[in-house]
């Protein structure tokens, strides 16, 4: 990008494209698609950009139109439209100069307007830290490309230009926007099948990331290049003269794979640089899909097939739209080959990507396959947008779905699905559709039942198996690998969060207002709307999170709404009654885990912000430290009759002796409680065990009870009941 000078306006000396550079560049290569109309737009939008820029410079010194006229070529060579084109000329008028949105719109057109905004960064709105401003630019920018994928393609060739110029800027600036390229815009590129450009941008990143080992990866490439050219010379020949034989008419050319494809073979398969460069690609080209199988078929003739190594991305596309056959050989002296088989229209989309083929059309009937499938990927984009609470979360779960890698599953109605590598059950379900996502109880793959954490492999038949009072585990964020997936679950726990908490919020704000001689009934509309008015806030609902969330005090929150209704005269503040915990509040209120509480301990609740009340026994050394803040204590006592059960920890030294688990085991059973973990350790003698169990219990008497009986069993010397973790 450019500095931040203001423009200064020069006398209006209409200048054409240069005649030399990459001006001459650019209209040579307009020429050979646009109709002259079209040109004169372009040449319009170039003089405005020349005059906006005026006395700017690029940090390398050259003059700052330079830079726009370069986006503009990259995108010319893949043949965007005249409105794409001009968007590129004046893709950093917005930004870097004293130019508006408005002012854009009046010249150019609101497509035009609107494709430079979606590339503006947002220069006039100050973020908490550099992290927010950088993914309140990425969602700004994604989210204008949902709505016209040309916003990306001017990016991408904004970030192609600016990385082949990156050696002017300092190191340390380098290495930020290199690491932002290779996370952000090159697995963007790949995605929508931009293979030029991404390879460009993955091999000038890798350079400024690693400039040590680029440096010594293209000495050793050169190096060996001369070596290979006899042997790809015979291969080639070999491959040309099959296919002439068989009357198959065919482009053949050999194959070198970029820098940092090999650099990450390397890495990945832990292998030197001579086991990766020793295979050799070749590339096929063919008149059309019939003539691919058929020269897959010569090829296989010619040379041995690996077995394993075929691949058919023409009868199931990559979701970028990318169409090839590949297929490795034993080539002469047990040389593998690696070869893609495609047709001329299979090439143009393997290079250009969804800009082949954008035509821009208003309705779904007159999109391409491929542009179905992106159009598809950019809502799924919209939707987990509308999930995701702000910019830095939104940008997270945008780089899950970033996956180059996918599988191919079946549907229970044998329709494909297309998932990123390292995707579970789970993420499936959530592809098929949100409701099934946030049901589903079971997974049959393969029609044989598996965990939904199960990773899916290619070929996969998967059934999502659901229950209509199912809801999201929290679990599910440690596997799924779709963006989608995250979202949603996150959303459904902070919603499911949010509302246990203003229930939580509404109790305690009852009993403070009951203390203060108060009818939480008579509380009027009146005082909540003059309540929420000054807290700035949305609604009540908010205001009763807040404090069950443990981020206003319920005592602070009663007297103020009594002071809407009665300005004068304050009331003393009596001390509070008791919260009842019935064990069903879900996430408003947590058992703390250095003390473990249950039904029958003496339990006192500390209010903490953000995670709402934490239930302590009496007792438990921990709360000594919070003491100090007797304002955030609250009195809690349990409901006589418990809604569910509760982790508690026992420690028990047995005789090590054969069947001494299963005796404990089938005591524990005995009493109904359930077994939640168990751990051993020897003690300093063999003769002894001791065993750290963690059992669901109703209360303490069960859990006595429990003890009692495990007591009895003759291999038990010792039992007692362990505060905090199992095993410490």
């Amino acid at each position: 990008m450019g500095g931040r000078a203001r423009a200064v306006k020069p006398p209006p000396a209409p200048p054409l494209l240069p005649a030399d550079g990459e001006g001459s560049r650019l209209s040579q290569l307009l020429k050979t698609y646009l109709k002259p109309k079209d040109i004169a737009q372009v040449m319009a939008a170039y003089r405005f950009s020349d005059i906006a820029h005026t006395g700017q410079m690029r940090m390398s010194g050259d003059p700052y139109i330079s830079h726009p006229v370069t986006v503009a070529c990259i995108l010319a060579e893949l043949h965007l439209d005249a409105l794409t084109i001009m968007a590129a000329l004046l893709h950093d008028v917005m930004e870097d100069t004293e130019f508006g949105k408005q002012e854009l719109t009046e010249k150019f057109g609101a497509t035009v307007a609107d494709l430079v905004d979606g590339v503006s960064k947002l220069d006039k709105i100050e973020f908490q830290t550099a992290t927010h401003e950088q993914a309140e630019n990425f969602r700004k920018m994604l989210l204008a490309m949902s709505q016209d994928v040309r916003v990306i393609l001017v990016k991408l060739a904004d970030r192609l230009h600016n990385m082949r110029t990156l050696d002017s800027m300092a190191s340390e600036k380098r290495r930020r926007i290199a690491r932002e390229t290779m996370e952000i815009y090159a697995p963007i590129a790949n995605r929508l099948g931009l293979n030029e450009i991404y390879q460009e941008l993955e091999d000038l990143s890798f350079k400024h990331l690693y400039p040590l080992r680029f440096a010594v990866l293209t000495k050793s490439i050169k190096a060996v290049r001369g070596n290979r050219k006899e042997v790809v010379g015979k291969i080639l020949e070999a491959i040309k003269q099959r296919l002439s034989d068989l009357r198959i008419e065919a482009e053949v050319t050999g194959r070198e794979k970029h820098l940092f494809s090999i650099y990450r073979k390397m890495v990945e398969k832990t292998g030197t640089f001579s086991e990766i460069f020793d295979i050799y690609g070749f590339r096929i080209i063919v008149k059309d899909t019939a003539t691919c199988y058929l020269t897959l078929g010569a090829l296989h003739g010619l040379y041995k097939p690996i077995p394993g190594k075929f691949k058919d991305y023409i009868a199931i596309p990559k979701a970028n739209g990318y169409q090839s056959l590949h297929t490795t050989l034993f080539g002469p002296f047990g040389t593998p080959i690696e070869v893609q088989i495609r047709s001329r229209e299979m090439h143009n989309i393997a290079e250009a990507g969804v800009a082949a083929h954008w035509l821009y059309k208003n309705t779904d009937a007159d999109l391409s396959a491929l542009q179905k499938q992106t159009h598809q990927w950019l809502q799924r984009l919209l939707e987990i947008q509308s999930e995701s609470t702000d910019s830095v979360e939104f940008l997270e779960h945008f780089k899950f779905d970033l996956f180059p890698d996918e599988v191919y599953v079946f549907t229970p109605k044998g329709q494909i699905m297309a998932l990123p590598s390292g995707a579970t059950a789970v993420d499936f379900a959530y592809a098929v559709h949100t409701d099934v996502g946030n049901c589903c109880v079971a997974v049959k793959i393969n029609h044989e039942l598996a965990p939904l954490s199960t990773e899916l492999h290619n070929g996969d038949h998967v059934e999502i198996i659901t229950a209509t009072q199912a809801k999201p585990n929290p679990a599910w964020l440690n596997y799924v690998a779709t963006g989608k997936a995250r979202a949603h679950i996150r959303h459904f726990l902070k919603t499911m969060k949010s509302s246990e908490s203003a229930m939580l919020g509404e109790r305690m704000l009852n009993q403070a207002l009951r203390v203060l001689q108060a009818n939480p009934d008579d509380i009027s509309e009146e005082q909540w709307k003059k309540l929420v008015r000054d807290y700035g806030v949305q609604d009540k609902q908010e205001i009763l999170t807040d404090i069950g969330l443990g981020q206003r005090l319920n005592v602070m929150v009663a007297r103020q709404l009594l002071t809407m209704a009665e300005p004068s005269g304050e009331k003393p503040v009596k001390q509070l009654g008791s919260i009842t915990i019935r064990g069903s509040e879900g996430m408003a209120i947590q058992f703390a885990q250095c003390c473990r509480p249950i039904p029958g301990d003496p339990i006192l609740g500390f209010i903490n912000k953000g995670k709402g009340v934490v239930v302590h026994t009496r007792d438990c050394s921990a709360i000594r430290k919070f003491r100090k803040d007797p304002d955030k204590w609250l009195d809690v006592e349990w409901d006589p009759d418990p809604h569910r059960l509760f982790k508690a920890n026992m420690r028990l030294a047995v005789a090590n002796q054969p069947g001494v688990l299963a005796k404990i085991a089938a005591g524990i059973a005995g009493v109904g409680s359930n077994i939640d973990n168990v751990s051993m350790e020897e003690g300093d003698d063999s003769a002894y065990t001791h065993m750290n169990f963690t059992v669901q219990v109703k209360d303490r008497e069960h859990l006595a009870r429990l003890m009692r009986g495990l007591r009895k069993l003759p291999e038990v010397v010792r039992i007692n009941r362990v505060k905090g973790a199992a095993n410490s």
